[in-house]
């Protein structure tokens, strides 16, 4: 079973963003939680978020297609993050001069799935490669 969780346009630099997407990709969902419950960064909470959403999401689809679903199995197989709109500032600097100021935001993408799918997925695409 995978799922994806998307958080578009959050006010934090993407820069800063992949920091923290960085740590949690490739572990279970339930590790990077804890992870994001204790990291210093302020991108922590919405990633926070959004692993829990993703989580959620797979229990939701499995339930759909009536699939047990351990949510302890659960793989973070794909976290990325992606630029978003930029608002552009003004601040006003010496001698009549405006300095501009760039507020970046940040699309984050989070995709659970479980172990068997990341298998059947590697296979897959080894077996197109040949």
């Amino acid at each position: 079973m995978e799922a994806t969780a998307k958080l578009r346009s959050v006010r934090i630099t993407p820069q800063k963003a992949r920091r923290v997407v960085d740590l949690i990709r490739g572990k279970s969902a339930e590790e990077a939680l804890a992870l994001m419950k204790f990291a210093p960064q302020a991108a922590a909470e919405p990633v926070n978020k959004l692993i829990a959403s993703a989580v959620a999401n797979a229990r939701v689809k499995a339930d759909a297609a009536n699939v047990r679903l351990d949510e302890s199995d659960l793989i973070i197989s794909a976290a990325f993050v992606d630029e978003g709109a930029t608002m552009k500032r003004f601040m006003p600097r010496a001698q009549g001069r405006a300095a501009q100021i760039l507020k970046r935001t940040s699309h984050i993408t989070v995709v659970v799935s479980t172990p068997d799918e990341i298998v059947a997925k590697a296979t897959a695409q080894k077996a197109r490669t040949k």
